[in-house]
């Protein structure tokens, strides 16, 4: 992720001041001495010239050929979202968010220009489909001992309140001053025993004390998304057993070979090899 937010940082700004080579008009000045648009344009360009050339060239040839809708790209925001948390806002506070959907898109290019040549089965995207699990939205409260648990168990069977007894109780400091909330997720996303108690609840079920590596947990599962038919994921599901086969060296092998075909031809002498194989 590191070297595509790199990217993302400097691609919009290289891309504005790649016309300005050879200007000589002053963007910055100190008592010390001024800083030109030359002078930037020549350190944008010693320091990640051939990544974001690189780039550029791939997004416009692909485009080309392949598209992306923005509902795909809000999938990939949201999974990046899931995956890295905090440090995700971070990058967009420090880049905007234009630059990162901007990579994500370029990702999901390749991607798809590498799957064309990946072939699936009706029997894949259909054990695929038995196995998937729709995202479901839970609170929980952590304790360490199980005493404890069976506990605050007893007080919720009583009827008192889950989120007063999470803020009160829970030692899970991301999610107790919220209630217990921990928002959406999906397979995968958290250890196996807490996924396989709460994906077997009902929304607004609670479940009995649940041991894990982090200790006892008491679920709540507060919404379900439903779902769907098989027909109406097909073309999700495929997408996604396909992504699974990909291979990164016959992936960048055939944007490789589009490039080609598209005639790409460098004029900048500093930057004539960067589509090279890196």
């Amino acid at each position: 992720m590191k070297k595509w937010m790199i990217a993302a940082a400097v691609a919009s700004v290289f891309a504005l001041s790649a016309c300005s080579n050879g200007d000589s008009e002053v963007i910055v000045k100190t008592k010390d001495g001024d800083i030109t648009k030359e002078e930037f344009y020549n350190e944008m360009k010693a320091r990640v010239g051939k990544e974001v050339i690189r780039d550029l060239v791939h997004e416009k040839v692909l485009s080309k050929k392949y598209k992306v809708t923005d509902k795909e790209i809000d999938k990939e925001i949201e999974n990046l979202k899931d995956m890295y948390g905090v440090q995700y806002d971070l990058v967009v506070q420090q880049n905007g968010e234009k630059a990162i959907r901007d990579m994500v898109k370029l990702d999901l290019l390749r991607q798809k220009a590498a799957m064309e040549d990946i072939k699936v089965t009706d029997k894949e995207l259909k054990d695929y489909y038995e196995n998937y699990k729709p995202k479901i939205r839970a609170s929980h409260i952590l304790v360490k001992d199980e005493k404890t648990a069976k506990e605050i168990k007893a007080k919720l069977d009583k009827g008192e309140d889950f989120a007063k007894l999470a803020k009160q109780y829970s030692q899970d400091p991301g999610s107790a001053s919220n209630g217990g909330d921990l928002g959406w997720f999906g397979q995968g996303k958290m250890v196996k025993e807490f996924e396989d108690a709460a994906y077997k609840l009902k929304v607004g079920e609670i479940s009995d004390p649940v041991k894990t590596e982090y200790g006892y947990h008491i679920i709540k599962v507060t919404d379900k998304e439903e779902k769907k038919p098989f027909n109406e994921m097909k073309e999700e599901i495929e997408f996604e057993v396909k992504r699974s086969k990909l291979d990164p060296a016959k992936m960048q092998a055939k944007v490789e070979k589009l490039v080609k075909d598209a005639k790409a031809d460098i004029k900048d002498k500093d930057l004539q090899d960067a589509l090279k194989q890196q």
